[in-house]
């Protein structure tokens, strides 16, 4: 039996767009349809005990492509229907007419699988871990837990392990830059940043939500 994907809200279009064009060798593909009511643009980024983790927003523009890029050193984002600027990426928007009932939104139960928290020292162990097993790096989600901000990355580290993980740093203030940037030759400390301009550097892309995560056991 197919299982319903959890669904996570971004805190706009501007971190949606960043989680699916920036540092990104191939943009990933993003999903327009509607949810309660409401047109949003989705995409899967995990699989949790076979279940789907999809990242959405709402939208009200309608266009065949999100694009994302840098005007005058800062993020620029939009819905368009052509792709015109060399400099940019576009992340191609496939609209879905009907959604099945298997990939509808369903209420969270005591019994669902959820990410287990893992606290680690400090971000430099963080950006390391963030590189994982493939070729390009996880992008970090932030989110406040009320009283911390909590930044970090979701891991299985055993296929057969049954508990997959958010793997995370507590910070006691809002990470409002969009990359951490670090050095693994000139030993300062990683910082965010709000561009990845600067050469000499490896950058991570951070990803804020709209509200807590809903399936991180906090």
């Amino acid at each position: 039996m197919a299982k319903h994907p959890y669904y996570v809200e971004l805190y706009d279009m501007t971190e949606f767009s960043r989680l699916v064009c920036a540092l990104e060798r191939i943009p990933r593909t993003c999903f327009s349809f509607s949810m309660d009511g409401k047109d949003v643009v989705s995409v899967q980024m995990d699989l949790l005990k076979e279940r789907p983790v999809s990242y959405y927003v709402p939208n009200t523009k309608y266009g065949h492509y999100l694009s994302y890029g840098f005007k005058t050193g800062k993020e620029d984002c939009d819905i368009v229907n052509t792709i015109t600027n060399p400099t940019y990426l576009y992340s191609p928007i496939i609209r879905i007419k009907s959604m099945p009932e298997s990939l509808k939104p369903e209420a969270l139960t005591e019994s669902d699988a959820m990410y287990e928290p893992l606290e680690l020292e400090d971000l430099a162990s963080l950006l390391k871990l963030s590189y994982g097993f493939e070729e390009s790096p996880f992008p970090l989600f932030a989110f406040s837990d009320g009283k911390n901000w909590l930044v970090g990355v979701f891991m299985n580290f055993n296929e057969s392990d049954e508990a997959s993980y958010f793997c995370h740093v507590k910070l006691d203030y809002e990470p409002t830059k969009p990359f951490l940037k670090y050095s693994s030759k000139d030993g300062i400390e990683p910082s965010f940043v709000s561009s990845i301009n600067e050469h000499g550097y490896s950058y991570l892309k951070v990803i804020k939500l709209k509200g807590k995560h809903p399936i991180v056991k906090l």
